[in-house]
């Protein structure tokens, strides 16, 4: 299926080299859109807390662990694992919690957690990858099915409303191009050696400059021409609420 972009122009927002930073800051944008002014977000696993300028109307708190060596983080508000935030119940109106899940050891605790931190009919946010490499390492567990993350979703308590391919599938095939140009071997000793292995290497190489280009091509691609459906999805996006609680029946008679 072709879903054809409103936004037919590549973002500056690291669109042409990467559409899924572009999708990502369009869903967050549309997040900070419902967020009513002053009301409490929390974005869990916020990193450098990028997308904090999204949420100026709006109370907007962090949390984070601060172990990746090498990463830069903003400073939290709250340092602390995931699984046990220290904040009481009930207390944000909107979870944000984006590119983290697979970074989790314990995905469906952290989820239990962020439903318990946040009021009945209140929205979570959350993007994560299905194909994507290693990366963070070694705080890198797990990647997503949609039938995974309904499972994780339903048993933490959450309703699903939105379940969709974060970008579409030029996406996924420009990511792929990249990682090809990088890591396609392209010696003559990687194949053997000899008049093969160089013949084999010359090919390799031409590939990995093919790569290189429809890397750089593909993802600008992807934010004219959003394919879903077939292939891969690189990331997943979904809406998820915390149910209100149903009022018990009515003991008064009719």
């Amino acid at each position: 299926m072709l879903r054809r972009s409103p936004h037919p122009q590549p973002s500056c927002y690291g669109g042409r080299r990467n559409s899924s930073r572009t999708y990502l800051r369009r869903f967050l944008e549309r997040a900070a859109r419902t967020v009513q002014p002053g009301q409490l977000v929390l974005d869990a696993g916020a990193g450098r807390a990028g997308y904090a300028p999204l949420f100026a109307h709006a109370r907007y708190e962090t949390a984070d662990f601060l172990a990746v060596e090498g990463k830069k983080y903003a400073q939290p508000d709250y340092v602390c694992d995931l699984a046990a935030i220290p904040v009481e119940d009930e207390r944000f109106d909107h979870v944000l919690l984006t590119q983290v899940l697979e970074h989790l050891p314990e995905p469906g605790k952290v989820l239990a957690e962020l439903n318990r931190v946040m009021k009945p009919g209140g929205t979570l946010w959350l993007t994560a990858p299905f194909f994507y490499v290693e990366h963070e390492r070694p705080y890198d567990y797990y990647r997503y099915t949609r039938y995974g993350l309904r499972f994780l979703l339903k048993q933490a308590g959450f309703r699903v409303r939105e379940l969709e391919w974060l970008e579409g599938y030029l996406g996924t095939l420009g990511y792929q191009a990249q990682v090809l140009s990088r890591q396609l071997p392209h010696t003559r000793a990687d194949y053997g050696g000899g008049a093969r292995g160089l013949a084999l290497a010359g090919v390799a190489k031409l590939a990995r400059r093919l790569s290189l280009y429809a890397g750089e091509q593909l993802p600008a691609l992807d934010l004219r021409f959003r394919f879903v459906g077939p292939g891969l999805p690189k990331n997943y996006r979904v809406v998820a609420r915390k149910p209100r609680p149903t009022p018990p029946p009515s003991t008064e008679p009719r």
